[in-house]
């Protein structure tokens, strides 16, 4: 309940600077006041009902596209409940594109997202991201055979990926047996530390970590998002590969001499020395905002 309190709140204000930065109905416009007004309603009687459909708008974005001079791109956007927890919904059209330009265009932006906002706000970064690059997209040659023979060479490649996971609290005995259970299934390797905060970090085949990540994020938490990132691309990405990109061998539950009333606050400092022997020290600073010794 609380998260999705939070969340709410978070849409509310990006709504807010949406509508301060861009006044004007042809830039910004909400499609769907009723959604708006539910949401708002949620946000200040903690009580109310979770609203029953997302809130809906446009933003139209202006860019040169050389011999055209200015094309208007048309971001249809809605935002999930959970966003920013999830990304947002968005298709970006332009009467100038092509059916296969636009699916493009939508792909290569929502990688974009997924790759550089996880739990984050990014509106703003979407429009600014289509406002860069989206006139590049109306002159690209995707006729089908081109596209065709292109695949064909495309050696293939496996993306190894290592989420390092937040959460506001890890005390419950059955959420930690589901991320060790979890984890063996789907050949993923890492660390728990349970307590508060909570820290998880799995490692291994790209489609495996994102399962796990969308199991987990279903469990009830008071906050819970993923901090940092990393994909490696692997050509042929045999099992060879993987596991020479590994940082832990296994995922095991790590305690760092808890401490505190209920013995459920870590001791960071063991923490940044483990994370040092695995070579990942600088993920400390994402987590914390401060450097470790």
């Amino acid at each position: 309940e609380m998260a999705n309190q939070e969340e709410a709140e978070i849409q509310i204000s990006e709504l807010d600077l949406l509508s301060s930065m861009f006044p004007y109905e042809e830039e910004f416009a909400v499609t769907d006041q009723l959604a708006l007004a539910e949401l708002k309603h949620y946000v200040e009687n903690e009580s109310a009902e979770v609203p029953s459909s997302k809130v809906q708008f446009i933003l139209n974005v202006k860019a040169e596209v050389p011999n055209a001079s200015m094309v208007e791109f048309s971001m249809a956007c809605a935002l999930p409940f959970k966003y920013p927890t999830v990304l947002p919904e968005i298709t970006v059209r332009s009467s100038l594109l092509s059916r296969s330009q636009q699916i493009l265009l939508n792909s290569d932006l929502k990688t974009y997202l997924m790759q550089n906002f996880s739990g984050e706000p990014c509106m703003l970064s979407a429009r600014e991201w289509v406002k860069d690059h989206a006139a590049a997209y109306v002159d690209k040659d995707l006729s089908s055979s081109s596209m065709t023979a292109s695949d064909a060479t495309q050696p293939h490649v496996t993306t190894f990926t290592r989420l390092w996971i937040y959460s506001h609290h890890i005390y419950n005995k059955q959420k930690r047996k589901n991320i060790i259970d979890w984890a063996k299934e789907l050949s993923l390797s890492g660390f728990c530390m349970p307590g508060k905060p909570g820290v998880v970090c799995v490692e291994g085949l790209q489609s495996s970590c994102e399962e796990f990540w969308s199991r987990i994020r279903r469990l009830t938490w008071k906050r819970i998002l993923i901090r940092h990132r990393e994909d490696v691309s692997l050509e042929g990405g045999g099992h060879a590969e993987i596991q020479k990109q590994r940082k832990f061998p296994t995922l095991e539950e790590k305690c760092f001499d808890a401490h505190g009333a209920r013995g459920n606050h870590m001791d960071l400092g063991q923490l940044y020395h483990f994370l040092e022997e695995k070579g990942c020290a600088d993920i400390f600073q994402m987590y914390f905002g401060v450097e470790g010794h």
